[in-house]
């Protein structure tokens, strides 16, 4: 299995059962019974459970859950009949005819070798053989319980700031953020509800410009990725896309909501049409793990950064790599970038990684790259005690802001845009910070990481206004 410095970082909260493995096994005997858990399961998880799951009832079939699995759907008809395949009409679903099949819907048929799969499973009885230790199942009636506090991998101001949108295990919490309403009188927070998926680690979320859609890139590590959105004011999943074999980054909304790109651990870039989840971008120019991910003004660039310590642009209509926008001299970056922000009003892009060292450049290359040039670049800002985790400008572009981690702690720091000065540092002795935002009116800079406790701090000075749990403990 692929591994990240922050898959190590990123730890899952303790949350009932630890986690087992749901690959199916290639040691199985082929003439033996085929296990539901280890060889069918997965087919399923990969191919069909982001449109039939708790949140998102395809057909009115659920398929995250074995009881659930053995009900009828919308069709009336027994999905799955013990002992006899040709009675089960989830099998009629799958088989191919000329080429194609009803389900999986919109995606390309099951292998010959998956549905055979599944066709023997079903004539052998269809037995359930999840291990009583397998991993609990959550959703809206059965939610995640916290023994300890999520670790907390990105937060989001709603657009109308009046939401903060945070991470957690197989979910994103909505905390309500309530202003004093006197003077002396303190902020408070209610929690506005819980987005609840098939996914267990959270590793990006955005709301959409208009606020009405919420996308977050997740996955299972080693097994799946998934893009879901949901709308944010009936809490409703109306899409879930799969993607590849392990944990997606760095989700961005083009301004007018039509594309949602992210960036994969497969070395791509993608972005999908937020209606239909097709894909539109496939982009390999990079060399190790894309991590985050930024539309430019006009959207018709998409930049994004990797661990192969650079940052790349993309044309999004031809979905052709144009050029390295960081130096590609050996040693101009000491580390993979992890994170990257544009300028509200101009294709001016923030970045920040392994080096500490936040720096922002123009987007466009103006004249011929040299080795050893870096001419794109506009400032260097001082550097910051560790990794630089998140990055982001302030609304009107007037400041930035960075947070880091190293050896269990980390800071947040802001500087002036213009002449790059620092204006204030807030170190954090017991947790390393992996995520910040600011507020839409740029007042405020809520932050988090690995102590999954959420700080609001007043963006002018770095007063802290409010603290608080990014989860419900039991």
């Amino acid at each position: 299995m692929l591994s990240n410095f922050k898959s190590h970082l990123r730890l899952i909260p303790l949350v009932l059962f630890p986690l087992t493995n749901v690959l199916a096994s290639e040691d199985s005997d082929e003439t033996g019974p085929v296990s539901y858990y280890e060889q069918v399961r997965p087919i399923f998880q990969a191919n069909c459970q982001g449109c039939h799951q708790p949140a998102k009832r395809g057909g009115d079939y659920v398929m995250t859950n074995f009881d659930m699995l053995m009900q009828e759907g919308e069709s009336g008809s027994p999905s799955i009949v013990p002992g006899q395949p040709e009675e089960s009409y989830l099998m009629g679903q799958i088989l191919i005819t000329d080429g194609i099949a009803e389900m999986p819907k919109n995606k390309p048929p099951l292998a010959t070798e998956e549905i055979d799969l599944v066709r023997r499973w079903i004539a052998e009885g269809a037995k359930n053989d999840t291990p009583k230790t397998a991993t609990t199942r959550f959703d809206s009636d059965n939610p995640p319980v916290y023994r300890s506090l999520p670790v907390v991998t990105s937060i989001a101001f709603s657009p109308d700031g009046e939401h903060l949108a945070v991470s957690g295990y197989h979910e994103v919490l909505l905390h309500r953020l309530v202003p004093p309403t006197e003077e002396g009188e303190a902020w408070t927070t209610t929690s506005a509800g819980r987005m609840i998926g098939i996914s267990e680690r959270i590793e990006s979320i955005r709301f959409s410009p208009s606020g009405k859609r919420l996308a977050v890139a997740c996955g299972s590590p080693g097994r799946f990725g998934e893009i879901q959105i949901w709308d944010t004011e009936s809490r409703e999943l109306l899409l879930s896309k799969i993607v590849g074999f392990d944990t997606l980054y760095g989700a961005s909304w083009s301004s007018d909501e039509k594309l949602l790109a992210f960036g994969c651990p497969d070395n791509t870039i993608r972005a999908i049409d937020t209606l239909t989840g097709e894909q539109k971008l496939f982009n390999g120019a990079h060399d190790d793990w894309v991590l985050d991910t930024i539309f430019s003004v006009n959207n018709d660039h998409l930049i994004s950064v990797s661990r192969d310590r650079s940052m790349k642009l993309v044309n999004v209509a031809t979905e052709r790599f144009i050029d390295n926008i960081t130096s590609i001299t050996p040693g101009a970056l000491k580390g993979g970038l992890n994170a990257v922000d544009r300028h509200p009003e101009q294709d001016q892009l923030l970045a920040g990684g392994a080096d500490g060292v936040p720096k922002i450049y123009k987007m466009v290359r103006e004249k011929a790259r040299k080795i050893g040039d870096d001419f794109n670049l506009i400032r260097a800002f001082p550097k910051v005690e560790g990794r630089i985790m998140d990055v982001s400008f302030s609304p009107d572009g007037q400041h930035i802001a960075v947070c880091s981690s190293v050896n269990g702690k980390g800071v947040l720091q802001s500087y002036k845009t213009e002449d790059g000065s620092t204006v204030y540092t807030v170190p954090s002795a017991t947790s390393g910070l992996y995520a910040l935002d600011y507020s839409p009116d740029g007042q405020r800079i809520a932050v988090s990481g690995f102590d999954g406790m959420i700080r609001l701090y007043q963006a002018s000075d770095g007063k802290t206004l409010l603290e608080f749990p990014s989860a419900p403990l039991e």
